[in-house]
């Protein structure tokens, strides 16, 4: 949703070059929404969805907040600087998501590499028990 109202910011300010980023983002989010929704995660196992989900909150982060300082730096009009504003408040926004985003992707990884570990763990005692 803040991403819809940056855009529409972004089309009523003269700043309207900067209306690209927030609409990827808003169409980008929306389909992450509905993959998850209908579950598509499960599905399609050889994306990993979390990193994926990282990687947009990550780059959705930087660009707003790149885009927010052009935007309220550079245009005096007052749709520029409210979507400046919503940009930072979305920068904050993404970058608490990501941080939420990435302990998730921790857990991911650490499942996924759990099983590794026993295995090695069961050749490290037989060859112990080969050596006595």
């Amino acid at each position: 949703v803040l991403s819809f109202i940056i855009f529409i910011c972004y089309i009523a300010s003269l700043a309207a070059s900067f209306m690209m980023a927030p609409l990827l983002e808003f169409l980008l989010a929306l389909f992450l929404f509905f993959a998850y929704a209908s579950k598509l995660n499960e599905k399609f196992k050889g994306l990993y969805w979390p990193l994926t989900d990282f990687l947009r909150c990550v780059t959705a982060a930087v660009i707003y907040f790149a885009i927010s300082i052009a935007a309220v730096s550079k245009y005096n009009d007052g749709a520029s600087k409210a979507a400046g504003v919503f940009g930072f408040i979305a920068t904050i926004v993404y970058a608490i998501d990501f941080y939420i985003t990435f302990n998730d992707l921790v857990t991911f990884l650490k499942q996924g590499s759990s099983d590794s570990p026993e295995g090695h763990k069961s050749e490290d005692e037989a060859s112990d028990s080969d050596s006595d």
